[in-house]
């Protein structure tokens, strides 16, 4: 039973945790690409879409400290403390995001995507508490889960967003706000509070010595966080970008964005449910195998027309959700030894540096089209699954060259 409860608060609060990430996704595309120019909109004279990729930026500058910092920090002082306190800080970032939008105020935007996405860093504490807690098959298929909750939160997001924004554009950042502040209390009901060992040290002497990115000393999680950044990078250009490519492209508003995102998102909920699964192929080689199917998705809408970009969009959650639990199955059986927080942390960090490049590189490239980010990402995505092939193959080869020397 308590396995169970485990498992499904950690999925209850990854889906909320992503719900309220993702709100704004559909909501700002036609507010700063097809809406009248306001305080927000125009703040300093700045080119609307310009303004749209500094927005897509600060969330995941947060989201990359966070990262780092808290998947350590849970190492010391306990997952459960660390996890309710970030997500109850998460729904303050909501209400400060609604706050800001009342009052057109782009600086306070700014500042509240920024805070949440600090906070909302706690994705990594979740990963490693069923990590540590959970072995073997169990493990895969939990971390597998809480994928597909975070997939779902990409789901419910952008919809709630799409069917609440007409009542008000503060609307579905309060009920997020009242959700995130449901879930943490469910939660704190549901797991057992930790005993930590007393240890010297504070919070933030912990986030600043032992942060995740300590971790690139290490060759093969060097290796790791460069193939995984390429793919990371490539993933990114079109979770940012895609919602403006529907607005140029085809002209699609809120609704009808929130309404492709249900599909992609749904699609790649269910294939999460069944991709924790064991195989008999290498894990790194069949994960080269999901980031080229995701690098072709990808490179079809930027190079499409508006019905096959519409289907790759669809299709792309498919390989994604069998990629990220190949990756991080693999990771917490191979990396173990160097503390599952900072490990999963070292994950998200990637993800998150690479939707700050991709935003800040994004921003730039949709002055002149907005498709040019997309074949940019998918070219990186697909170089991605070559060295990710190649990885394999060299690990293979050296295995059987062991194997010859020890007969």
């Amino acid at each position: 039973m308590k396995t169970v409860l485990l498992i499904a608060s950690a999925c209850l609060l990854g889906l909320l945790s992503t719900t309220g990430a993702s709100l704004p996704y559909p909501i700002l595309p036609p507010l700063f690409a097809a809406g009248a120019v306001n305080e927000l909109t125009g703040f300093l004279g700045l080119p609307p879409k310009l303004l749209f990729g500094i927005a897509l930026m600060i969330n995941p500058v947060g989201l990359l400290l966070g990262s780092a910092m808290l998947g350590p920090v849970s190492d010391r002082f306990g997952r459960r403390r660390v996890l309710l306190m970030t997500a109850i800080g998460a729904a303050v970032g909501h209400a400060l995001t609604a706050a800001a939008l009342v009052a057109q105020s782009y600086p306070l935007f700014l500042l509240a995507r920024f805070v949440t996405g600090l906070l909302e860093g706690n994705g990594s504490i979740m990963r490693a508490m069923l990590a540590e807690r959970l072995t073997g098959g169990l493990r895969n298929h939990a971390l597998s889960w809480l994928n597909g909750a975070f997939h779902l939160g990409w789901l419910v997001g952008p919809l709630l967003a799409g069917f609440t924004v007409d009542a008000g554009i503060t609307l579905p950042f309060a009920i997020a706000a009242g959700a995130l502040l449901v879930g943490a209390g469910l939660a704190a009901l549901a797991l057992d509070r930790e005993t930590v060992a007393p240890q010297a040290g504070s919070w933030w002497a912990v986030a600043r010595e032992r942060h995740a990115l300590t971790l690139l000393r290490h060759t093969p999680l060097h290796t790791l966080f460069v193939v995984y950044f390429a793919y990371a990078c490539g993933v990114a250009s079109f979770y940012e970008f895609f919602p403006l490519w529907l607005v140029d492209i085809g002209n699609y508003d809120t609704r009808r964005i929130a309404l492709v995102n249900m599909g992609m998102c749904a699609l790649m909920t269910f294939a999460a449910l069944f991709a924790g699964r064991a195989s008999t192929l290498e894990p790194r080689r069949r994960a080269s195998g999901h980031a080229g199917l995701v690098a072709a998705a990808i490179l079809a809408v930027g190079l499409g027309n508006l019905w096959i970009g519409l289907a790759a969009i669809v299709l792309f959650g498919l390989p994604h959700a069998y990629y990220n639990a190949t990756m991080q199955g693999w990771a917490a059986d191979r990396f173990a030894a160097h503390g599952q927080g900072a490990v999963m942390g070292l994950l998200s960090t990637t993800f998150c540096l690479a939707n700050i490049v991709m935003a800040l590189a994004g921003g730039v490239l949709t002055l002149l089209d907005t498709r040019l980010v997309l074949i940019v990402g998918g070219l990186l995505a697909a170089w991605a699954a070559l060295a990710m092939r190649n990885w394999s193959g060299r690990a293979v080869e050296g295995a059987a060259a062991l194997e010859v020397e020890a007969k």
